[in-house]
This record gives C-alpha cells, structure tokens and sequence, in this order.
C-alpha cells in the first residue's frame, strides 16, 4: 500500500485500518496549512507561541517515529531525540519540502509498522522520562495510535491558526 500524509491509505475493514485511516485524516487536514507555503513563511512565528508551520511538521514527523519504534521494539527505552526540543524548531538550512518528505516517510512506517501488528492490544512499556511515575507504565498499541491522533489533530488546529495568521488562509478555505 503507497500513501503519503497527503494521500490517506484506502478504507480496510479491521481495527488496524480504521486507526490508520482516521490518522491519515488528521494528516492530510493539516497538510493543507502547507499548502503555497514559502520555506520562509513556514520558519515564521505568527503568535505569541514558538510554534511554526515547519516546527509542527518536524515534531510531528518525529513524534511518528519515536512512538512508532516505542510501539514496535516494546522495550521501554528512550528513543533517540525523543526529548530534543530541537524537534519543534525549522533549524537554519532545512526545508519545507524537506520536513514534508520526513513526515511521509515516517507516516509510512507507521502505517506499514501497525499494519504488522497482529493484535493492537499488544502492550508496551513506555520509556523513563523526567515526568514518569516509578513505576514502569504500559501503553497499548491501540492506545499509541489513538496518541498519534490525538496530537497531529491538536496540532492541525494550530497549523490553521499560525497559517491563517500568515496569509488568511485556512484549511476550510482551501479544502
């Protein structure tokens, strides 16, 4: 199956696909805010928040990856750059169409990732973090994806207010 945040993976019946359709929805909503975008206008803070239209992508894509290698390796470990607050930044000499082209490739691993998965009750360990309770905490990987989710729409509604700041667009506007 080929799909890209912009192009959402074709409805299958079962748990697995609809998780990853309503996910691939999320992503393709705020895929429009990148719509026409400069490399300029994405690094461009537009409120009163650090977020960008690049910085949400790149967290996003990292945010795919790290949840993705939790879910799949199921060992608790911290995965590299998890907590790198670089990740929600567009540093000097990234691109746009570079983060974008990150984001389809971890959206990709994902969804080849859970389509591997032979029960989404499959739980997992989740790593140590400075704001972990002691004990070791297992997630669900239902519960990941259902995370996933959670946060690319959390930060679709962002994306449209930073991009609507930019230029009056939005993703009702452009749909």
């Amino acid at each position: 199956m080929t799909t890209s945040p912009q192009n959402p993976a074709p409805f299958l019946p079962g748990e697995h696909a609809e998780l990853l359709h309503a996910l691939a929805e999320q992503r393709a909503l705020l895929l429009i805010t990148t719509r026409d975008v400069t490399d300029a206008q994405a690094a461009e803070r537009t409120t009163v928040s650090e977020l960008t239209l690049g910085g949400i992508i790149k967290h996003l894509a990292r945010g795919e990856q790290v949840w993705t290698q939790i879910m799949v390796k199921g060992d608790g470990e911290l995965p590299e750059g998890m907590l790198d607050l670089e990740q929600y930044r567009m540093a000097e000499g990234e691109t746009l169409a570079g983060l974008l082209e990150q984001y389809t490739a971890a959206a990709h691993r994902t969804e080849e990732s859970v389509a591997a998965l032979p029960d989404l009750g499959l739980n997992v360990p989740l790593p140590k973090t400075p704001w972990s309770p002691p004990e070791t905490v297992h997630w669900s990987a239902r519960r990941i994806l259902l995370h996933l989710i959670r946060e690319t729409a959390q930060h679709a509604g962002h994306a449209d207010i930073i991009r609507e700041a930019l230029d009056g667009a939005n993703t009702t506007a452009q749909r």
